[in-house]
């Protein structure tokens, strides 16, 4: 164990090396040469399932399910279990697990028992930290799951047959400032609900129809399941189906604002499947109000007919475009942007650094069993705070494994971006030619995690606040150590929601960048800095959150609070 002594020389090392690289004419500012372009780790060959879906947990661990209604899995349940359940479509009695818990931290895994079919569903955790799964298929269309975090390895899934009103297959969902959640869509449901429901009024409709949904399909491929929902600011829900898009009041079954078309022919949700994130709230300077400007990206998709044309074996360039636009802008537009390849079914996933990372896909086709051709192995950094659009786009170092339809990134609080699934087939297939069903998870560390900026990496020492509770209004301390702490490139605190992936969309996916009021030096490598809480909850809902200090680029750790 390294002493405090060898620590202090250490970081003082590290201090006078970069010293003296300044000194003598080097710019420690200058951003990483192109070679720095991240690096993969395989970290299991096959964990047993297909990563279907994926949630990442406040206890460091990501719960995976793939479907069940395809036969048995390379992964037994434990002590003899099996499900038996007379409504499947392969198995009546299934020894095999569907679903399993991996742990970031000791990088292993736990089978689990799901009893019903959870193909194509949907999912968020609520405040407590339980994750409430929904919908699927046949026995499962209508079902609501939970998984709630233990220290002792007993927990599983429980379910909650007949939960959902009507069938949610291919839906979404947001968590609410009140903590509900809210279930949009799915197949031929254009309508939305709510979990819990109301038990306190029964004349509570079951659910609510939304005619943005109908207006949105297309009549022979759909193109408007898994709608990119994105909580505003202001309490209300954005929501993005095929190229339109809407600001809905769902506590008024109202639209409150159309916004423009997304310009171009390409659709952009599901089967013509693209991706959406919200980018960053932004609680600094003039922007710390209860209705801070937000935007959101949409990148990717399929040119219009591009379903039906891979169904018949034509698989024609997916879309290369991005579309930015502020929704809090009094007159918002578009601003279309182009990506360096075609992509679809790929993954965005928000980082501690306020880039995205674009991952996983294809060039060609759509979403749908066997209707994607060429993989696209390298992901791509969208540079959000970059004032030239033409050099936001960062392409990084690829992949060997072709990520195409149902594989799924979520990232952890290491920063790493944790990488699974690829079955584009009815079936488990080994032997497809030329995309056979992958097992296989792996971990991909974007640049900034490169050791050669270690003396620029914040490390979180402690949150000073009780029991890691971050209170609304409130302010709190966060002590830290650095290596060398540049002034001239800040410091900030940014909280970060854990996202249920599934279908290249990251339900819930959510970052705050929080406001820092003062920064303090405490000794030569120590510091702590004041930070200003999220306002509301519409801003940052209740529940758990990472916190990652990012110093020049550089995140720290990601640290666990409870916002309430």
């Amino acid at each position: 164990m390294a002493t405090k002594k060898s620590s202090f020389l250490v970081y003082l090392i590290a201090f006078l090396s970069v010293t003296a690289l300044s000194t003598f004419g080097f710019d420690i500012l200058t951003p990483p040469s192109s070679n720095n372009g991240g690096s993969w780790v395989l970290l299991h060959s096959s964990i047993g399932i297909s990563a279907m879906h994926m949630q990442l947990l406040h206890t460091n661990k990501i719960i995976i399910f793939d479907r069940t209604d395809f036969g048995a899995s390379n992964l037994s349940l434990p002590a003899g279990r099996c499900r038996s359940d007379p409504n499947d479509m392969a198995l009546k009695v299934d020894c095999t697990a569907h679903s399993l818990i991996y742990d970031v931290v000791f990088d292993s895994i736990r089978p689990l028992l799901i009893q019903t079919d959870t193909w194509c569903s949907s999912g968020a955790v609520i405040a407590d930290g339980t994750l409430v799964q929904t919908g699927g298929y046949n026995d499962g269309e209508r079902v609501a799951r939970i998984f709630t975090p233990c220290d002792d390895d007993q927990c599983d899934w429980k379910e909650l047959p007949e939960y959902l009103s009507v069938r949610r297959w291919y839906a979404s969902n947001q968590i609410l400032p009140d903590g509900r959640i809210i279930v949009v869509g799915g197949r031929n449901a254009f309508s939305y609900e709510f979990f819990p429901k109301n038990f306190l009024n029964y004349t509570s409709p079951a659910n609510y129809y939304l005619r943005f949904l109908r207006d949105t399909r297309d009549p022979r491929e759909e193109n408007n399941l898994y709608p990119f929902l994105h909580l505003l600011p202001d309490g209300n829900l954005f929501i993005f189906a095929n190229k339109q898009s809407i600001s809905f009041n769902y506590t008024q079954n109202r639209v409150v604002k159309e916004f423009p078309v997304i310009p171009g022919e390409d659709s952009r949700t599901y089967p013509s499947t693209g991706s959406s994130v919200m980018l960053p709230i932004r609680l600094t300077g003039g922007n710390q109000t209860e209705n801070p400007e937000v935007e959101i990206l949409v990148c990717g998709g399929a040119p219009n007919g591009s379903y039906t044309k891979a169904e018949r074996g034509e698989y024609i360039s997916a879309s290369r475009t991005c579309g930015r636009i502020q929704v809090t802008d009094p007159n918002p537009k578009w601003d279309m942007e182009e990506m360096p390849m075609p992509r679809v079914m790929s993954d965005m996933v928000l980082l501690p650094t306020g880039d995205v990372l674009l991952i996983n896909g294809a060039s060609n086709g759509t979403a749908g069993w066997e209707d994607g051709r060429n993989p696209v192995l390298n992901p791509v950094l969208y540079r959000t705070y970059s004032s030239d659009p033409s050099q936001r786009f960062w392409v990084l170092n690829p992949s060997r494994t072709p990520r195409m339809y149902h594989s799924g990134a979520v990232l952890v609080a290491d920063g790493r971006v944790i990488v699974g699934g690829s079955n584009p087939h009815r079936v488990y297939n080994f032997t497809a030619d030329p995309y056979p069903t992958e097992l296989g998870l792996e971990a991909f560390s974007p640049p900034y995690l490169e050791a050669r900026d270690s003396y620029l990496r914040p490390s979180i020492i402690s949150i000073e606040t009780p029991q890691n509770v971050v209170p609304y209004r409130g302010s709190f301390g966060i002590s830290l150590m650095l290596g060398l702490y540049l002034r001239s490139r800040g410091i900030e605190a940014v909280m970060m929601a854990a996202s249920f992936n599934t279908h290249s969309f990251s339900m819930n996916q959510r970052a705050v960048v929080l406001k820092v009021t003062s920064v303090v030096q405490l000794s030569l490598v120590a510091y702590k800095i004041e930070v200003n809480g999220p306002q509301t909850t519409a801003i940052a809902p209740p529940g758990y959150y990472m916190v990652f200090v990012v110093h020049a680029g550089i995140p720290s750790q990601g640290v666990w609070v409870k916002v309430q």
